[in-house]
């Protein structure tokens, strides 16, 4: 069966989803982050058949976040280590990382803390507007179309009203 793909869709969430949207790839990218790197730590860590993290790890590394090394010649063995493009995906797996923490962790806390070793401190994700510095809610934020959405696509009645700012909630 062929798999949906969101990769040309207007839409950086849906582009993202496709690269990273299921469980296991955002797991091998969490064990990447931990510094696991090769094919058989990495299916011994997270108990992933091999066959999906092989499929796994050639997309992450199609995609630019992953890239291969030979550490072994004989056999051929691999290492996958994050390029910048997946380093810079460390914010999303932080972010995610906080929501879990808030929403699903138990009454012991949270399981895994991230200790920033710039000013020594433990802390968490926050997402926060780039220019002002204030956190980014929901309740104070619109979307609207940027530059690089279809123009074909934002002349559409739908898509206008998709972005109206005097939406009701």
């Amino acid at each position: 069966m062929k798999r949906l793909s969101f990769a040309h869709w207007p839409c950086s969430v849906a582009r993202t989803a496709d690269i990273v949207g299921d469980s296991w790839t955002l797991l091998v990218l969490r064990e990447a982050f931990y510094g696991i790197h090769r094919f058989d730590q990495i299916q011994q860590a997270l108990g992933i058949p091999r066959n999906t993290l092989a499929e796994r790890l050639g997309k992450l590394v199609e995609e630019g976040m992953l890239s291969k090394r030979a550490y072994l010649d004989e056999p051929k063995r691999y290492e996958y280590v994050l390029t910048e493009k997946g380093r810079d995906f460390f914010g999303v797996i932080a972010a995610i990382t906080r929501w879990g923490d808030r929403w699903l962790a138990g009454e012991e806390g949270a399981p895994i803390t991230l200790h920033h070793e710039s000013c020594g401190h433990d802390t968490h994700a926050e997402v926060v507007c780039a220019e002002c510095g204030h956190s980014l809610r929901a309740e104070e934020t619109t979307m609207n179309i940027g530059p690089g959405y279809p123009e074909q696509l934002a002349r559409r009645p739908d898509v206008r009203r998709r972005f109206e700012r005097d939406q009701e909630a």
